[in-house]
């Protein structure tokens, strides 16, 4: 092999192992949150114009997201190496002049590549995509070159089980919250907090902008070269442009109202006994299989004196609809959807706040019985709780896990493949 060879050799390696890593990385942070996921394609759908295909984001999401990481997954381990270089190069040519278009138009803000785990702005994903489409492409005219770690007989297994064990990831993470929340509103965290800005923390820097005209042709300019003497220019207008932006909070915004359109955030961060919030971003879409937990939880805070709301961003017709269909007595607080949507992944979910601080949060199908939920609820708000990263022990738990079945076929293909060639000799 002369150098030219090695060189081709070893840039397709490192193009291969980019791609497989990052389309990985992608795909694994997008399943711990696919519902996040297909509100994004929602936006998507939006931007462009094509809102009546909302119904279809949540199977989209699922099948983007294995797809994503069943190809990452056949290119670090070289599996049907012209196949998967092709369709990496496909996404990737795909991919690259949309993120263009979302960097010079902004008509989403944030491309949900990697979910909400690394927001990165829209000329930082296009960038990064054309360092990835040029990787895909010297990678697809060289793909025989690439180093496979299985042989053809175990391809259909590498891919099959990419794809279905990312499915199966997925829809755990559906099913139930997030193992891993990369949002904003963890357990743990004081929403005040999040919502404070540092003493000294950078602010924000404008230009002030001067418009006037001139033969009916209009001109900015900055406050050093307006016009000030000619009185040819006449004054039109003046405005202000960002220069830099100055520090932003994790959290900007969050405001409850009552159905009289008070604003009560005050009172429900502020609660020293606690206070439960049964959150249902759209009524018209709520799950109700937990009302008898919801009713029996929502009884005993009405015996103990202990606050429960239900925050949606429904309005009155769909409340009342919810009311009737449940049965539901508790009152009704109003908030901004997609604030509801960002603090739990679940419709309704259930949320335990004491002076601000999210002690605990529930999918619907994981409220437990009423004796396991009111001792829960007991040992919270008795006691300061040590927050544990169990969310993070689950999350290694699973990726160190889904290695170990391809590990095994690879044994057994590296033995079979020995002995067959012991065979021919």
């Amino acid at each position: 092999m002369n150098k030219k060879d090695i060189y081709i050799k070893v840039l397709v390696e490192i193009g291969r192992f980019l791609l497989g890593i990052v389309f990985m990385f992608s795909g694994i942070v997008k399943a711990i949150d696919p519902v996040g996921f297909s509100i994004k394609i929602g936006d998507y759908l939006t931007s462009f114009g094509l809102g009546s295909l909302d119904f279809l984001s949540e199977f989209a999401a699922f099948n983007l997201i294995a797809v994503e990481f069943m190809l990452g997954v056949c290119m670090f381990c070289g599996a049907y190496r012209k196949y998967t270089s092709l369709l990496t190069l496909l996404m990737m040519a795909f991919m690259t002049p949309l993120t263009l278009y979302l960097a010079i138009f902004n008509p989403v803000s944030d491309c949900g590549c990697f979910g909400d785990a690394i927001i990165i702005s829209n000329w930082e994903t296009f960038s990064k995509n054309v360092v990835l489409l040029i990787a895909a492409i010297y990678v697809y005219i060289h793909n025989q070159r690439q180093t496979s770690f299985f042989t053809p007989n175990a391809y259909w297994f590498v891919t099959l089980y990419a794809y279905l064990a990312c499915i199966a990831f997925s829809f755990y993470n559906y099913r139930h919250l997030p193992i891993k929340d990369f949002r904003p509103y963890k357990v743990g965290v004081n929403i005040p907090e999040l919502t404070e800005i540092p003493e000294g923390a950078p602010e924000d820097e404008y230009e002030f902008i001067f418009v006037y005209e001139k033969d009916g042709v209009t001109q900015d300019f900055s406050l050093e070269d307006y016009p000030k003497d000619d009185p040819s220019w006449t004054f039109v207008d003046t405005k202000m442009e960002l220069i830099t932006q100055g520090y932003r909070p994790p959290v900007e915004a969050f405001n409850i109202y009552n159905t009289l359109e008070d604003d009560v955030t005050y009172e429900i961060l502020n609660n020293k006994d606690g206070v439960f919030l049964l959150i249902a971003p759209d009524l018209s879409k709520a799950n109700d299989l937990k009302i008898d937990e919801i009713r029996t939880l929502f009884d005993y805070c009405l015996e103990n004196g202990l606050p429960f709301y239900c925050v949606t961003g429904s309005g009155q017709a769909d409340i009342a609809r919810w009311e009737a269909n449940t049965g539901a007595e508790y009152p009704f607080l109003i908030a901004d959807k997609t604030l509801l949507k960002t603090i739990i992944r679940s419709n309704p979910g259930l949320v335990l706040l004491k002076e601000g601080t999210i002690l605990e949060k529930w999918h619907y199908n994981d409220i437990p019985k009423e004796d396991v939920l009111i001792e829960t609820m007991l040992s919270y708000l008795d006691k300061e709780r040590e927050v544990l990263k169990k969310d993070d022990g689950l999350l290694i738990a699973n990726l160190l896990t889904f290695p170990l079945p391809l590990l095994l076929v690879w044994m057994y293909d590296f033995f079979c493949n020995r002995r067959r060639k012991k065979e021919d000799k």
